[in-house]
């Protein structure tokens, strides 16, 4: 069972971790795209009482792009990490933690506690993989 050799381990957490940032963010850029309304109208809503008040249809925009860029590079980062090239890796995780530090930020000014804290994991789960990428590089 070479493939279960420790030097092999962090090659195919990366991977992992990639393919799940891919999935995690494409999805849900192609959520706010094909319903753009509902998103918008639910955003909105959320942020009637703070500063972003005037500002959602600017921010989603932003954050549907941000999240759309984060998960085609993971899932390009897979193809470059086999290869041997790391670096994509390492920006598609640091895009990552920048994207969610975003979405973190927006919830705690919404005052939405819970999906503030829902962000979390996603959050350590990007510090993981960024570590486990830089240690690669």
């Amino acid at each position: 069972m070479e493939f279960l050799d420790k030097s092999y381990l962090p090659l195919f957490a990366s991977i992992l971790m990639a393919l799940f940032h891919g999935v995690l963010f494409v999805q849900s850029a192609h959520d706010k795209i094909t319903d753009w309304q509902g998103n918008l109208g639910w955003l909105t809503g959320h942020f009637e009482n703070s500063i972003f008040k005037g500002k959602v249809p600017f921010l989603l925009g932003i954050i549907t792009i941000m999240e759309l860029v984060c998960g085609v590079l993971s899932l390009a980062s897979i193809y470059f990490t086999l290869s041997g090239t790391h670096k994509v890796a390492a920006l598609a995780a640091s895009l990552s933690l920048l994207t969610l530090l975003q979405l973190f930020t927006g919830q705690r000014i919404a005052k939405d506690y819970p999906g503030a804290g829902a962000l979390v994991p996603y959050f350590i789960m990007s510090m993981i993989w960024l570590g486990i990428v830089s240690a690669m590089l």
